[in-house]
């Protein structure tokens, strides 16, 4: 693995390294090794490299949010006054357990939100009690997501 102006290149290797981490992070480090032809400490070694270039963000659980009843997904263009309301609208935004992605955008709006919700009426809920009175928001634009129909992480 090399770094060149801030990118990182990666070689076949670390490609089937991330490839069978992306399908299933708990998969044996051995079974990767075992696959691969390499050994598990040039596995190690190589997944510490990647760490530290940044390459690698974590791993974590996927949680499945309708096992718990959160069956609403939104995205939520915000119109703010002033561009200037930006970062005390997303300091308030942050506080809304139900947003899960907030991005400062180009368009007609400055700010896109993604929101999860149990139904319809917490959704109201969330848009008339916590996010269109924060401070600078002039108005909203809800979009409901009837579907998602592509999920994915970039190709490597």
């Amino acid at each position: 693995m090399k770094t060149s102006n801030e990118n990182v290149k990666i070689d076949g290797i670390d490609k089937k390294i991330l490839r069978f981490l992306m399908q299933d992070a708990r998969k044996p480090i051995l079974e990767i090794a075992r696959n691969i032809g390499i050994s598990g400490a040039a596995i190690h070694q190589r997944l510490r490299k990647l760490e530290a270039s940044g390459l690698i963000a974590g791993s974590k659980f996927v949680i499945n949010p309708k096992v718990l009843g959160y069956t609403t997904m939104a995205y939520i263009g915000i119109y703010l006054d002033k561009a200037m309301s930006n970062p005390v609208a997303v300091k308030q935004l942050e506080k809304v357990p139900e947003v899960l992605e907030c991005h400062y955008t180009t368009g007609n709006w400055s700010i896109l939100i993604k929101v999860l919700c149990r139904d319809n009426e917490h959704l109201m809920h969330v848009l008339n009690r916590e996010i269109q009175p924060i401070e600078g928001v002039s108005r909203t634009e809800t979009f409901i997501s009837l579907n998602q129909q592509i999920e994915r992480q970039i190709t490597i």
